[in-house]
């Protein structure tokens, strides 16, 4: 299993600054009256000036997204804002050498997504690899003369059954077969075998591969 270490990713993300005066309440009811002109309207001159940070909606989305399929895969997402921290700091100047645009998602292993357009659920899911919910196995499959598109129709029918694949050589079939994890051993997947596919009168011969560990790459 992947270590628990190298599960974290990180996001670097450029927010813009501005200068703002917009008017914030008091904290508390008796902080003291609010200034105001005598036509009643507030004394923008008397209203303290104040920093706040506001990331691009684009950006927001980035975040959101790797946020949500981290949580799924069993990584977590720290984030960096280049604009709070700056870009002279060494730790990111090591990281973001030659990076053009943000955000950016830094894997352990260094692989890295760079811009919002990069930013989708498959890249997300290739820089966090994690393992499979299901149970997988692998079928190669041998028939006698007959018609390949009927045994196709037939296997296809088995809800276990993910792919099927026509092939050249020693074996005419490699099918990829699915079962709960939490319900299925290699026994049940081998008679799963023996009694459906096996059943089939074209087929002559089988032999199934049963993982004892998978890992996906794919959206799960």
């Amino acid at each position: 299993m992947p270590d628990p270490q190298a599960r974290e990713l990180t996001l670097y993300v450029e927010s813009k600054k501005v200068i703002t005066s917009f008017y914030r309440p008091p904290a508390a009811a008796s902080a003291g009256p609010e200034i105001a002109h005598p036509t009643g309207q507030f004394n923008e001159a008397a209203r303290p000036m104040e920093e706040a940070f506001f990331l691009s909606d684009d950006q927001a989305r980035c975040v959101a997204l790797a946020e949500f399929c981290a949580e799924r895969r069993g990584y977590t997402i720290r984030i960096v804002d280049i604009a709070k921290v700056g870009r002279t700091e060494r730790f990111i100047a090591e990281h973001l050498r030659s990076v053009q645009t943000f955000p950016v998602l830094v894997a352990p292993d260094g692989q890295r997504l760079e811009g919002t357009e990069a930013f989708t659920e498959e890249r997300l899911c290739e820089l966090m690899p994690t393992e499979m919910h299901a149970l997988r196995a692998f079928t190669y499959v041998k028939v006698k003369g007959g018609d390949l598109d009927r045994i196709r129709q037939i296997v296809l029918k088995f809800p276990e059954v993910r792919e099927l694949h026509l092939l050249t050589g020693d074996w005419d079939v490699f099918v990829v077969l699915e079962f709960p994890a939490s319900e299925s051993k290699k026994r049940q997947i081998l008679d799963f075998v023996t009694e459906k596919i096996r059943g089939i009168p074209e087929v002559l011969d089988t032999s199934t591969l049963v993982p004892e560990f998978s890992v996906t790459k794919f959206a799960t």
